[in-house]
């Protein structure tokens, strides 16, 4: 008759043999059971450790990308504020603006917004230089 089971011998110390067997000699028990499970659960927790400190690298370095993320926003929060507070405090009692500085203030404003555009530009063409494409990756 064909087991799916290999037979090993092995050795155990005194105390241990005797748990075993005061273990196995409840009903329904048997000394393969006992040790396949044990076993199993020692591999179990073994594979456990080691995907937890593969894991454990991924998301520490994930957490410290969030953390500089979140201090960059606190700070631009911060300048946004005082640049907001700022503007309300030195236009708070200037009387409507005429059609001159109306056109200055849309000349400054446009010119704002290109400059603006070009750093992001500038950001985006510097990102996309420095990440290997997928073309360059299949090269030999």
């Amino acid at each position: 008759m064909q087991t799916r089971k290999t037979r090993h011998q092995f050795y155990l110390p005194d105390h241990l043999s005797a748990r075993l067997d005061a273990m196995a000699a409840e009903p329904g028990a048997s000394k393969t059971t006992i040790l396949s499970e044990a076993l199993g659960a020692w591999f179990q927790r073994a594979d456990d450790e080691q995907s937890g400190a593969q894991f454990g690298k991924a998301l520490s370095r994930q957490v410290r990308a969030v953390e500089r993320l979140e201090q960059r926003l606190d700070y631009l929060t911060e300048v946004l504020g005082l640049f907001v507070r700022h503007q309300l405090t030195l236009t708070a009692h200037h009387p409507a603006f005429d059609a001159e500085t109306q056109r200055l203030g849309q000349r400054r404003y446009d010119q704002f917004v290109r400059t603006a555009g070009g750093l992001a530009a500038r950001k985006a063409k510097l990102k996309a230089n420095a990440a290997p494409s997928n073309s360059e990756e299949n090269e030999p």
